[in-house]
């Protein structure tokens, strides 16, 4: 019995220590929380633009590019977008485009091959419609004829595209001179449809002409205005058509009205 007794001790003892020993050694992990925390995603800057806005893109791209390549028009394009999103130049393309002694002179008055309005179209739509940008060009907004040189330190270059280098203006430390261009995913391009001006789209479903039709003369007031030329009445007998009974007799009923909407080629405005 008391070896009963002592055993239990001595197991009591054993498991106390234990425990005593756990205590020391383990440690509280605090539980893991998966602090999910809602990204914000930037607001967009909007900046309008109409179909003369692109057309004054495709002509920097044109005439800037020696009417090169896709590659060349992407990397002006960049150029032109970057100038109008920096807040340092005109607030809009053509604006930007048509600034005294910053494009090829003409750019706005000389003629566009049309072998080259396809590919210009594309490059346009891609970066109007869907952001894009040369990923070389990053924020440069300059650019000169490939090959020559120039005696300042600040010009940093970027890339060679379409016959030019293109280059950011920074100082000795790498700091963009400049201010800097948004992002093209801070960028929202709104079509704003000009004076007389329909998206692209809509363009080809206006007619080029439209025959107007002319309403009939008026027998009465015809008869009022024109001369009037009298003549001796011819002395015939007299008849009278009687309609055969059961026939039916036809009663005339009024023209219907043109619709004014379709005979203008007018198309309801679709969007805000």
């Amino acid at each position: 019995m008391r070896a009963e007794i002592s055993f239990a001790k001595s197991l009591g003892g054993i498991l106390f220590v234990g425990l005593a020993a756990a205590s020391c050694t383990t440690t509280t992990k605090p539980v893991a929380t998966a602090a999910k925390t809602a990204q914000v995603q930037p607001a967009k800057v909007t900046f309008n633009y109409t179909a003369k806005d692109r057309d004054c893109l495709k002509r920097a791209m044109y005439f800037e590019s020696q009417h090169s390549d896709e590659d060349g028009y992407l990397a002006v394009g960049t150029v032109v977008m970057n100038r109008l999103t920096s807040g340092a130049y005109p607030q809009s393309i053509c604006g930007v485009v048509a600034q005294e002694k910053q494009f090829a002179p003409g750019v706005m008055t000389r003629e566009v091959k049309s072998q080259a309005e396809p590919q210009l179209a594309t490059a346009a739509d891609a970066i109007l419609m869907k952001g894009a940008r040369h990923p070389a060009v990053k924020d440069a907004m300059f650019f000169h004829t490939d090959g020559l040189k120039f005696p300042y330190n600040n010009m940093h270059y970027v890339t060679v595209a379409g016959g030019n280098a293109f280059y950011e203006k920074r100082d000795p430390n790498g700091t963009l001179q400049t201010p800097a261009p948004l992002p093209a995913y801070e960028v929202a391009m709104n079509y704003v449809p000009g004076e007389s001006m329909l998206p692209p789209q809509f363009e080809a479903l206006i007619p080029s002409a439209v025959p107007v039709p002319l309403p009939a003369p008026d027998p009465m007031s015809t008869a009022s205005t024109a001369q009037m030329h009298i003549t001796a009445p011819v002395t015939q007998p007299e008849t009278s058509i009687e309609p055969e009974p059961g026939m039916p007799i036809a009663i005339p009923t009024p023209r219907p009205a043109y619709d004014s909407v379709m005979l203008r080629g007018d198309t309801p405005a679709i969007g805000g």
